[in-house]
């Protein structure tokens, strides 16, 4: 069993080897292979992300990518090394869960799963610039193939996980043609699975429901930029896109992705909590390697190490414990 380690820029360098090292004490026999990647390496090396990382994520099948920093303004050669990676490893499908936490910005009760089809749509990048720069279109592609690839991981989940009814959101009403396609064939799929109740919201009906009640969903199904907003707002019912995990699920290849920066004006202080990386690593656990006994004594530790008052700074100003401490804490309680 080998991960790919990969801690990107900021503190990344710091919440990832922390959750690595969760993860080592509870699989012993875990081989752990490291590579570079980020804006660091582009810097050092020349490249956002090398080759060694691709060969090495290619190998090891399962990866942990830390967060990278990105300039704010254009720089020749360089690209998003974790957009590139999940492209070139095909992670079609991004889960997004939102659990309460024990910590005051959490709301009890929430348990969804966001599940974002993960290579098309508008985040395809193909645009096009006219009539002298005043003109720019973006190109919105949905398929039959990439569609039913990601509803059958969004009801295969909600069966493994127990979960009850599936919510296909989209826009068919405006964008009938591509939204339609998606919510079709997300209906036709739906049929293959009698024991999951499926209904569907368009968009902003669904945004609305997720500031008014968050409660009401259980797995969203969803385009890929739906997706990436939705997930977003839920974070702030499970406590932050500081403690917010992810993972990209593809066939034989999952990316393990905390969902928070790199954060560079905390970077090297070793108040970074490493909950995001270290919960983004039990979703690798429960649902790649499928150890779902091991997931959730990481996710039980993490719950019982808030739970006890301990945070760190970047979670609360008044944090008692530094990512040192706070890990060692995750440890004890495996």
């Amino acid at each position: 069993m080998e991960i790919c380690v990969i801690e990107g820029d900021g503190i990344g360098k710091e919440v990832i080897p922390a959750a690595t090292e969760v993860l080592k004490s509870l699989i012993p026999e875990l081989t752990i292979l490291t590579a570079r990647a980020g804006w660091d390496a582009f810097t050092d090396l020349g490249e956002a992300l090398p080759e060694e990382a691709v060969t090495l994520s290619k190998k090891a099948g399962a990866v942990l990518f830390g967060a990278c920093s990105s300039p704010s303004y254009p720089v020749e050669g360089y690209a998003s090394p974790i957009v590139r990676l999940r492209r070139i490893l095909n992670t079609h499908a991004n889960l997004r869960p939102t659990t309460y936490l024990p910590i005051p910005t959490a709301r009890e009760g929430v348990n969804l799963l966001v599940v974002r089809e993960n290579t098309e749509d508008v985040y395809g990048g193909q645009e096009q610039v006219e009539e002298g720069g005043d003109r720019t279109t973006a190109y919105k592609v949905i398929t039959r193939q990439a569609t039913e690839r990601v509803a059958h991981t969004a009801f295969r989940l909600a069966q493994q996980s127990h979960r009850d009814r599936v919510t296909v959101v989209h826009k068919a009403n405006v964008l009938p043609q591509t939204d339609g396609l998606f919510r079709r064939v997300a209906m036709e799929v739906a049929e293959q699975y009698p024991d999951i109740e499926v209904d569907e919201l368009l968009v902003d009906t669904a945004a609305y429901w997720m500031v008014k009640e968050p409660t009401r969903f259980d797995i969203i199904l969803t385009p890929n930029q739906y997706g990436d907003i939705l997930s977003d707002m839920a974070a702030a019912w499970g406590g932050g896109l500081g403690v917010a995990p992810a993972l990209n699920l593809g066939e034989g290849v999952a990316i393990a992705e905390p969902v928070h920066g790199s954060a560079p004006d905390i970077a090297g202080r070793g108040i970074a909590n490493p909950t995001a990386s270290i919960l983004s690593l039990a979703m690798l656990v429960r649902y790649y390697w499928g150890m779902n006994e091991e997931a959730e004594r990481m996710e039980q530790a993490v719950y019982r190490t808030l739970d006890e008052g301990n945070y760190t700074a970047d979670l609360r100003p008044d944090g008692n414990i530094s990512t040192e401490e706070f890990t060692q804490q995750i440890i004890n309680h495996l």
